[in-house]
């Protein structure tokens, strides 16, 4: 699909034998689809944009989505579903798509990876300069793609996230007890981003910075863990969403979710508050997903 329109239903064959030999090959991601360029030369008439979803158990939100990201008329080379080893019929979902939209699936085995681990197989496999990361429960409005790709291909921003908590982002119907533990995280996390919501996973980042800035481990928050290993570097633009509830399935959120998040705080605040001795730039090595299976049916080869 390199090089095609966001409307070209089938990926070049090169580009469909380069992806199944690299997974027979070995199960290391090596990152083969190098950024070309940079992002203040881009255009959105580039369709340079990867979309990429990771899934669990959403098979009754697949073909909603999909619908309605195209419906939003933004340019865009590929969607990249990333599905957690899903027990119900998501997977069928999106291979009967691939036939008809530029969509490509990844399947991870390992449901260990995590949200973030997703992401970053995901980041790993797409084949466009950008990536504009969203959830596949419907809860964040793809017609708000187009406003979260604009400040990157303006140049005016390095990652834009899509914010519950600046003026005009709002949660509705959400519960009291959500509201209450995602306002508490996002004080929290606050003062070491500079952001007011850095715990929703609605943004767009250029794809060699995400991968720059990538967690070696898998997980957590991946915009928080992006802020923050980028210390000061990354210019973050926040544009207000309504962040819906989900009409189908069940939320992922967790008391696991919210304990890995207070200590990973307790981590960081920790080291900003009593720093260590000087140590060499910490460098992020190749992110190795042993569990990533690409389906050759899903990319239309027998």
């Amino acid at each position: 699909m390199s090089g095609a329109s966001g409307c070209n239903l089938c990926p070049r064959n090169a580009d469909v034998a380069q992806l199944v030999e690299q997974r027979f090959r070995k199960p290391q991601v090596t990152g083969s689809n190098p950024v070309v360029g940079s992002i203040q030369k881009m255009s959105a008439s580039t369709n340079s944009v990867s979309i990429i979803v990771p899934t669990l158990n959403e098979e009754e939100n697949i073909v909603p989505l999909v619908s309605q990201i195209i419906a939003s008329a933004v340019p865009f080379q590929e969607i990249l579903f990333v599905d957690g080893n899903s027990t119900d019929a998501t997977v069928d979902r999106i291979r009967t798509l691939t036939t008809r939209y530029p969509i490509r699936l990844i399947e991870q085995n390992c449901a260990d990876l995590g949200l973030a681990g997703a992401i970053l197989s995901g980041a790993r496999f797409a084949q466009g300069e950008i990536l504009l990361v969203m959830d596949a429960d419907l809860s964040h409005p793809p017609e708000r793609i187009k406003d979260l790709l604009a400040p990157l291909f303006a140049a005016s921003a390095d990652m834009v996230v899509g914010s519950r908590y600046v003026e005009g982002g709002s949660t509705p119907g959400w519960p009291l007890w959500r509201r209450i533990v995602s306002r508490v995280g996002a004080a929290l996390a606050y003062p070491l981003t500079g952001v007011h919501d850095s715990m929703g996973g609605f943004f767009a980042i250029a794809r060699s910075r995400l991968l720059e800035l990538a967690p070696q481990t898998s997980g957590f928050k991946i915009v928080f863990e992006a802020i923050v290993r980028g210390n000061g570097t990354l210019r973050v633009h926040e544009i207000p969403i309504a962040f819906r509830e989900r009409m189908h399935g069940k939320s992922k959120m967790s008391f696991g979710v919210a304990l890995r998040f207070f200590l990973r705080w307790l981590h960081v605040t920790f080291r900003r508050l009593i720093p260590g001795p000087s140590r060499p730039a910490e460098t992020v090595k190749a992110f190795r997903v042993s569990s990533v299976e690409i389906n050759p049916e899903s990319l239309g080869v027998d």
